[in-house]
């Protein structure tokens, strides 16, 4: 597919974004309302990107979607009025690969199997592999060899979760994601209304499935036959509804793009984000839309381009910028791939890269970036720290078509600043092949400021560097208050429980005395730099200088604007002229 710049291009509005959810500040986004409006934070945000615990949703902090009506627990239509009126534009999530098991679509087909008209709206697995695999001895079909070895892994085993549908019949559907399935305690109560139960059958059954699901984790259908078999004139579905009526179903089940309804479910979605005031939509998950047997059904080519290509036509209708999200090597060069189809992109690449540079004193890969961006005319969106983990595998180059490409940085530092991240207390996330092995890192779950150290001149650099960084930068809240690793939430984390080390909530005390500290107004005058001179809208030069020191300059004709900092000692200077000269904004010393 060809990009035809003039009708596809989509220009990112100018500003800074705040990154959080909705109840990170306070106990809801009215609270964070209250918190944008403060005469300390004026004029610092033209953006909000709000994460999706803004919809009604059960786990995985949000990402998994049961509808896209507002959680009025959290969030009012009130309080996307106030943001309006404050002049910040609105980024949401439409969640493209899966929705909850407890959507309203889910739901009925669990509850009318076969009869529902959502049978196909979700990825059958055992139909969608027929032909290309074999059945399996636990219901479920395993994909031949060559296509297994093919799969992209986001957890251990085959990615599916198994239903049971009102026939009793076993079904397995696709599940690249989290999953849980749970039983509230069986007992002999459970089976006595059942005809032609006595009470020793009944106990007998409620002890079986018991060590059943203990041992497995889930009933089988030759689980529910032997138990037949045990109790001759008792109906086998009767058992089975008593046992799936103590069943409670966790998970995020993959969408099938191959059917109508989900287009038009994609259509009713973006509308109604329309109608919130969203005006930046992204693409979650999008590189797992598309499968196909005998791919490895992460980024499938063509398939993934018609996709997208389809969803930017109906985002268009609502005046609605797309971006899809990928985490993938920089080696694959699957980011300018995008971008050449007139797509703003994630700079997952930054955050390594800043750790890199002052952890080492070196702006050698960092400008390598810079100029990739320059050269490529990228159009970005970069964080420090945000919700989820700092990218490592991003980092990372590449075997494509036999070429090797190199990455931004080689494996010996990308170990190196993970090595450095983890002894400062991170955690690893980790991606697996079809047999549950370990293959490779992911992400590192830290703080921000953690990640550096806890050293203040490090994140104040950190700041400094991303907001003359080209592209729209992103601030995640916590980091703004130079928050710390929250170790206890991520050991009491359930599903993902790693990355709650990143998400803790700040009361509006913390706000009070937060603001009072050098670190937090300090970052918020870099950052009202950013979002309110015209320098920004100009010319960026990186000025040559000695490895160890960043020099970079914005031109514009109203306004210029000029870092000069030492990676080394972590020292700069801000700049600011008005085409009369210039004078020192800002001085830190280390």
């Amino acid at each position: 597919m060809n990009k035809d710049s003039a009708s596809v291009e989509q220009t990112l509005p100018r500003g800074v974004m705040l990154n959080a959810y909705p109840d990170s500040i306070g106990k809801k986004l009215a609270d964070i309302v209250e918190f944008l409006k403060r005469p300390e934070l004026k004029d610092a945000f033209s953006l909000f990107y709000i994460l999706p615990t803004f919809f009604n949703s059960d786990l995985d902090r949000g990402f998994s979607i049961i509808d896209y009506d507002i959680n009025e627990e959290l969030v009012s239509p009130q309080d996307l009025d106030d943001l309006h009126e404050l002049g910040i534009q609105i980024k949401l999530d439409l969640v493209l690969n899966h929705l909850s098991v407890r959507s309203p679509q889910f739901v009925d087909l669990l509850q009318n199997g076969n009869e529902s008209p959502y049978r196909d709206f979700f990825i059958d697995w055992n139909a969608f592999w027929k032909g290309h695999g074999s059945m399996g001895e636990n219901d479920h079909v395993v994909p031949d060899k060559e296509h297994l070895e093919k799969l992209f892994m986001r957890k251990p085993g085959l990615p599916i979760l198994k239903i049971r549908f009102p026939d009793g019949s076993l079904q397995a559907y696709w599940n690249t994601f989290y999953q849980k399935v749970e039983f509230d305690e069986i007992t002999a109560q459970d089976f006595a209304h059942i005809k032609g139960m006595d009470p020793q059958g009944a106990s007998a059954i409620a002890h079986h499935i018991k060590v059943v699901i203990e041992n497995k984790g889930q009933l089988e259908s030759a689980d529910m036959e032997d138990i037949a078999q045990c109790n001759e004139g008792v109906c086998k579905e009767d058992i089975i509804a008593a046992v799936c009526h103590k069943r409670d179903y966790l998970g995020q089940m993959d969408l099938n793009a191959r059917s109508e309804l989900v287009w038009e479910f994609y259509d009713e979605t973006l509308r109604k984000l329309s109608e919130y005031g969203a005006k930046i939509i992204r693409l979650d998950a999008f590189a797992y839309l598309h499968k196909e047997p005998g791919q490895s059904n992460f980024f499938n080519r063509p398939g993934t381009w018609d996709y997208l290509e389809r969803l930017r036509g109906i985002a268009q209708k609502y005046e609605l910028i797309v971006f899809p999200e990928i985490h993938a090597e920089y080696g694959a060069g699957i980011h300018e791939e995008i971008a050449q189809q007139g797509y703003p992109i994630y700079d997952f690449f930054f955050p390594g890269l800043v750790i890199n540079a002052l952890d080492r004193g070196s702006n050698e890969a960092l400008l390598r970036w810079i100029e990739d961006i320059q050269a490529r005319g990228l159009q970005t969106i970069n964080m420090l720290g945000s919700h989820d983990g700092i990218p490592v595998l991003d980092l990372k180059g590449k075997q494509v078509n036999g070429t090797s490409r190199p990455g931004l940085l080689d494996d010996e530092q990308i170990e190196a600043t993970l090595e450095r991240i983890i002894e400062r207390g991170g955690r690893t996330k980790n991606l697996y092949d079809a047999d549950g092995n370990k293959i490779d890192y992911y992400q590192v779950n830290a703080t921000f400021f953690s990640a550096l150290g806890e050293d203040e001149q490090k994140l104040r650099l950190a700041r400094a560097i991303q907001m003359f960084m080209p592209g729209v930068p992103q601030v995640w809240y916590l980091d703004l208050f130079a928050g710390t690793n929250d170790y206890a939430a991520a050991e009491r984390g359930r599903t993902a429980g790693h990355k709650e080390i990143n998400r803790t909530t700040l009361k509006i005390i913390d706000i009070e005395s937060g603001l009072k500290r050098p670190i937090v107004s300090d970052q918020l005058d870099l950052i009202r730099l950013r979002n309110t001179s015209p320098a920004f809208k100009g010319e960026m030069k990186v000025i040559e200088t000695e490895p160890h020191l960043l020099h970079i300059s914005w031109q514009h004709p109203e306004a210029t604007a000029t870092l000069k900092a030492d990676l080394r000692n972590h020292s700069f200077t801000v700049h600011q002229g008005d085409g009369s000269g210039e004078q020192v904004l800002m001085s830190f010393e280390s």
